[in-house]
């Protein structure tokens, strides 16, 4: 066995204990640790195909902002755990019959090169001046082109379309308006009042 297998294997492993702990655990924000531990294992899994780009993406977007804003969503929310957990024994038997459809697919899939279910071949090595960012951006801006710039339009409409939920006009909400602001003059927003003194007994 090779040190490059023999490291695969140890990080599929902490992968695999990493996601068991996710659901197993009680604590919330445990859970999301062992997430986080997970999700460094894939992508140092993804940096040893040498797929650097989706390795660093997997650490910068889920790591470093899905995973901070569920901990603070974990952490400021007075979240019930007993009421979370009422309904894991009822839902185990669904959960089995889905894992084991997917233990068998990626059964088939890795070893379909032996039984002949895979026909997608092994690419070789393409040596160490490949960069597959820039293969990655030559292959989105080239022959997927118009894919990419129809997910790019449908993301702006998803993002104009929850800005405008959210910004909705309430009654008991207060506005201001910056042009306002600026116009401003003192003698319209100060105003001075002379009273007498008031005399101490």
């Amino acid at each position: 066995m090779s040190f490059e297998i023999f490291v695969f294997y140890v990080f599929a492993a902490v992968l695999v204990g990493a996601a068991v702990a996710v659901v197993t655990v009680r604590n919330p924000v445990h859970a999301a640790l062992f997430l986080v531990l997970a999700f460094f294992t894939a992508a140092d899994l993804w940096l040893m195909l040498r797929a650097e780009f989706l390795a660093i993406a997997l650490v910068l977007v889920y790591v470093g902002a899905v995973m901070v804003l569920f901990l603070f969503v974990v952490m400021m929310l007075d979240i019930n755990i007993d009421r979370l957990r009422e309904g894991f024994w009822r839902n185990l038997p669904v959960a089995a019959l889905v894992g084991l459809v997917m233990l068998v697919e990626m059964v088939l899939v890795i070893g379909g090169r032996s039984t002949g279910l895979s026909g997608v071949p092994v690419p070789p090595d393409p040596g160490a001046g490949y960069s597959n960012t820039k293969e990655l951006g030559r292959m989105l801006y080239t022959d997927y082109v118009y894919p990419f710039e129809l997910a790019a339009v449908v993301l702006l409409v998803a993002i104009v379309a929850a800005i405008a939920l959210t910004m909705r006009r309430r009654k008991d909400t207060k506005y201001q308006d910056p042009a306002k602001q600026v116009v401003v003059k003192r003698s319209e927003r100060v105003r001075l009042v002379s009273m007498p003194a008031e005399k101490q007994d």
